[in-house]
Order: C-alpha cells, then sequence, then structure tokens
C-alpha cells in the first residue's frame, strides 16, 4: 500500500517544490511506483514536472470538488519517470467549494484512497500557508516532510505548523508524524547555517535528514526546463544529494523506522 507524505512549510522560499519534484524523480529512479499532486495553485510542480498548467483540461479542482475522477486527471511529462495529479490557479476555487462540504478536512484522503494500491509513494506539494489545503494534505498524509533554509527565521514558523501536527494528530488522524526536517540551500561556509543546523538536530535528532541540499545552480535551472534535475543533469551535486535522500527515505522505511518518533523534544 503507498505510503503518503506531505511536503509542506508555510515559509515560501525554502525548496518546498523544488523538493517534492526532485525526490518523486529520485523515488521513480530507485524503481519505485511514484505519484506527485500538486496541491498548490501556483502549479509550479505541474511545470517542474514536464506538464503545462496553462493546457490541463482537468485538474486538481476537478478531482477535489466531485467533477471527475482521479483517473481521468492523472497524467506523465515528457521523459519523467513518475505520474503527476496536476494544478493551476483554479484550485484557488476549489478550497473556497470545499468549505461548505461534509467532512471537508478528509476529501483527499478519500480521493486517494482509490489509488494507494497502485503507489508505493504518493507526494503532496502542498501551498506555503496553513489552509484547508494542507490540512486536507495532513489528514491524508502518514507523514511530513518539512524542507527548511537554515537561516534565522527559519525557526520562527516552525512552532506553528508543529501545533497544527499536533492538532490534527490528536483530532482526526492519530498516524500522523513527521516524517523529517530536510536542510535546503546548504552553505555549510557560513556560521548561521552551521548554528541552525545544530539547533534543528538539538531539537529533533534524527528526526533531520542527514543528507542535505546544496546550493546548486544546475538545480535551479532544471524547473526552467520544465524537468527535475536528474532528467537536467544527473551529475550536479543537486540531482545527486536527491538522490541520497530518496535512499535515506527508502532504508528508514525499510527498517520500519518512519513514524516511530513524533514532535519536539
Amino acid at each position: 500500500m503507498g505510503k503518503i507524505l506531505a511536503i509542506t512549510n508555510q515559509k515560501g522560499g525554502v525548496g518546498k517544490t523544488t523538493s517534492s519534484v526532485n525526490l518523486a524523480a529520485s523515488l521513480a529512479a530507485s524503481g519505485k511506483r511514484v505519484l506527485l499532486l500538486d496541491l498548490d495553485p501556483q502549479g509550479n510542480a505541474t511545470m517542474g514536472s514536464g506538464v503545462n498548467k496553462h493546457n490541463l483540461d482537468k485538474s486538481m479542482y476537478h478531482v477535489l470538488t466531485g467533477r471527475s475522477p482521479l483517473e481521468d486527471v492523472i497524467c506523465r511529462g515528457e521523459g519523467v519517470e513518475f505520474d503527476v495529479l496536476p494544478s493551476n490557479a483554479d484550485l484557488t476555487a476549489a478550497e473556497v467549494e470545499m468549505m461548505t462540504m461534509d467532512n471537508k478536512e478528509s476529501i483527499l484522503k478519500h480521493v486517494l484512497e482509490t489509488v494507494l494500491d497502485k503507489y508505493d509513494f504518493i507526494l503532496i506539494d502542498c501551498p506555503p500557508s496553513l489552509n484547508m489545503l494542507t490540512v486536507n494534505a495532513m489528514v491524508a498524509a502518514r507523514g511530513v516532510i518539512i524542507p527548511m533554509q537554515c537561516e534565522y527565521y527559519a525557526l520562527e514558523g516552525l512552532t506553528a505548523l508543529m501545533d497544527t501536527i499536533t492538532g490534527i494528530r490528536k483530532t482526526i488522524n492519530p498516524d500522523l508524524h513527521i516524517e523529517g526536517l530536510l536542510r535546503t540551500m546548504y552553505d555549510p561556509r557560513t556560521s548561521l547555517t552551521t548554528e541552525v543546523s545544530r539547533q534543528l538536530i538539538s531539537h529533533f535528532g534524527d528526526q533531520v535528514y542527514k543528507t542535505v541540499i546544496p546550493r546548486n545552480i544546475r538545480l535551479a535551472e532544471a524547473p526552467s526546463h520544465g524537468k527535475p534535475v536528474l532528467a537536467y543533469d544527473k551529475n550536479s551535486r543537486g540531482a545527486i544529494a536527491y538522490l541520497a535522500l530518496a535512499g535515506e527515505l527508502l532504508k528508514k522505511h525499510e527498517s520500519g523506522l518512519a513514524g516511530k518518533k513524533t514532535g519536539m523534544r
């Protein structure tokens, strides 16, 4: 049965979508069946996976509002080895409509139950805010991956996110846990990076991935070509880092360690 992981951080610009697309590509390269779900109305994960958000006949909007079955919306970009549930600006309207629906927090969970047996991993790229779409992702997911830059404000918004995770775990989804914290745009030459990284490890221990994602030009260029970095430049430092992350995640799940620890220490 597929493992559903929400990739989220309400702070923008931390590499959330980059991590969603490239982790999906790296898991697929490891032989796993992967579905990447774009739950952000900006549609950046859709474009970065080689699917044109401007030419969609059907999108996540149609799935969440019951207008189309999920199977009719899943697609795949050229040269990409994972499936995509694409989104565009229409998704903003879906959030408004969802507010009047019964069990509005669980709509996505019920939708994804129909394809759990078809995938090893379902990754959800969440919007950079704690809204109804993000809540739906956390109710559907078993684990949360939190990309973070090691900078001054990185820890500031983390408390609100932890409170949300705790609240959802207590009320709706008792299986929800922190899958891992991912240090992105990592530059070990700066003392601030080192200090924030030390604080993260002090608070979260082995919930912080050993893999770090470096600042990398090829990684930054890949989305403009509609490709994961693995398809754009497989020998780049960014591609190698995300392959290492996929390996670390798979090892954790295969050893049965995922989900055994939750919350802040």
